[in-house]
């Protein structure tokens, strides 16, 4: 009778629970209203996770979707204490020109970065896309300049701090983030990119520098050559430090980064000794001590996060629609125009290329203008054609993944994942496009589900949510997953 009792009473208590959460908005809505989730909901371990995507290999579950809602319920938080600029510590002239700016506060990762560096530790900052995260070094880097620079004779090609990219464009974007606040107190910023290397080697460049944002290639040359010089450097950041550190970057960086003085914690002083080493990224990989350890000791790393970190964006609601391939265009075309004609800036990403170009070609052919970016165009092309976004010129961008990292822009309201991405590291960098700082309240993700590699990463971010657990995989070492992949399929066709 008791054992009896005691099913009863745990059968009483999930539906109960089930109930009390169903009073809520449902975190995930799907067109199947039986497989809607809600807050504080639980499976149980016998049964398993209903997923509303799992029969989505079928052909018939075309045109099935769900859309998660992690904030459905949220109510705005009254009397939330935030610090400010002066409680982490960022001096006055500094936060002048934050003030002039538009920022009176710091964001969560800024208030938690920038005492950390200001402090002298080598720190890995890991965030959430959007969140304002070249601000949380470049203000304690800046305020170090300011208090050393009176005591040291300037000396040219040596600067006191390097950001390092992996790519232009970012490098690009950093350096005018950068320049907007030096103007203003005496310090000096310089861009350097690719491109024309050879031609500085040749007529080497004579310069006072405190600041160089940089690309790594670039950057690498003109050390190896003795024009650039480190002696001076006592800032060293790796911004996207998830891709510098991959297997594609991580030897090239290694090298380079044994040249430099990194201590296991800088003693902050005037003139200061050794280097301070900054990581930075969205999504950061399993095996940073690892990668890291042949240029500085992994045990020096103090890491500051938000608690959204590989998780999706909480404040944009995403949806999932299962789609045929021949359903694609249709869809598309339906979407875009409806955001063309409210006005509504969206960016469309593909998988290859090819598909790239296609979205864009169809789009013009049907009277919606849109403009391509691709990692095959040049530099200044590429720079050329984001800033017609930017600013407004063109409201429909169709890019690959050279447009997933570091952009920024908050003009963009919504993302169409034409193609989905084969990696959990590729959405989140995505999705972060949209709903950053500054951006208006209405964003939102589409994605197109229709191959069955696609299907599967899906269930498995939906499992996430459901589990309310972080997402699977986010690991941006491409290279090594590739890699892996292609021995996993050898070793099964042996």
């Amino acid at each position: 009778m008791s054992k009896l009792r005691q099913i009863f009473n745990t059968s009483y208590c999930r539906y109960y629970s089930v109930q009390q959460a169903r009073k809520k908005l449902p975190i995930i809505s799907c067109k199947r209203p039986e497989f809607n989730h809600y807050e504080g909901q639980s499976y149980s371990k016998f049964e398993g996770i209903k997923l509303a995507s799992k029969g989505w290999l079928h052909p018939k579950s075309k045109n099935d979707h769900f859309t998660i809602y992690y904030e459905a319920n949220k109510k705005e938080k009254v009397g939330v204490y935030k610090k400010s600029f002066e409680e982490v510590g960022v001096c006055n002239e500094l936060r002048e020109v934050m003030i002039a700016q538009g920022f009176e506060q710091p964001t969560a990762i800024q208030a938690r970065a920038i005492p950390a560096i200001l402090e002298g530790y080598n720190t890995v900052v890991t965030a959430e896309t959007g969140c304002g995260k070249t601000l949380a070094y470049l203000l304690p880097i800046f305020q170090h300049i300011l208090e050393w620079k009176p005591s040291l004779t300037e000396e040219f090609n040596s600067p006191l701090a390097v950001v390092l990219t992996p790519s232009r464009e970012l490098a690009s974007q950093i350096g005018q983030v950068a320049e907007s606040i030096a103007q203003n107190i005496n310090i000096n910023v310089t861009t350097l990119v690719g491109g024309r290397t050879k031609q500085k080697m040749l007529n080497p460049p004579i310069e006072y520098c405190d600041v160089l944002v940089t690309t790594l290639g670039a950057y690498s040359k003109l050390v190896t050559t003795g024009i650039l010089k480190i002696h001076n450097v006592h800032h060293v950041v790796l911004d996207e430090a998830d891709t510098l550190l991959d297997d594609s970057f991580i030897g090239k960086v290694a090298n380079l980064l044994k040249k430099f003085s990194i201590h296991y914690k800088v003693q902050i002083q005037v003139p200061p000794v050794g280097c301070q080493l900054t990581l930075v990224s969205a999504t950061m990989p399993h095996e940073l001590p690892e990668s890291v350890s042949s240029f500085v000791d992994p045990q020096s790393l103090r890491t500051v996060a938000t608690s959204n970190i590989h998780k999706l964006l909480p404040h944009v609601p995403q949806k999932f629609i299962r789609l045929g391939k021949a359903q694609k265009p249709v869809e598309l075309l339906r979407l875009v125009q409806a955001d063309v004609n409210s006005k509504r800036p969206v960016m469309i990403f593909s998988n290859k290329t090819s598909t790239c170009d296609f979205v864009s070609m169809f789009l013009n052919e049907n009277n919606i203008e849109c403009i391509n970016i691709n990692g095959q165009m040049a530099v200044a092309m590429k720079l050329g054609k984001f800033e017609m976004f930017k600013n407004g010129t063109v409201n429909v961008l169709s890019c690959t993944d050279i447009a997933s990292r570091g952009l920024d822009t908050t003009r963009t309201r919504h993302i169409i994942n034409y193609d989905f991405p084969l990696y959990t590291a590729d959405y989140i960098h995505r999705c972060g496009r949209t709903g950053r700082i500054g951006s208006a309240q209405d964003c939102a993700v589409t994605n197109f589900v229709a191959w069955p590699r696609e299907i599967q990463l899906v269930q498995k971010i939906e499992t996430s949510v459901r589990r309310n657990v972080d997402l699977p995989n986010v690991n941006a070492n491409i290279r090594r997953q590739i890699e892996d992949r292609i021995a996993r399929m050898t070793a099964a066709s042996i």
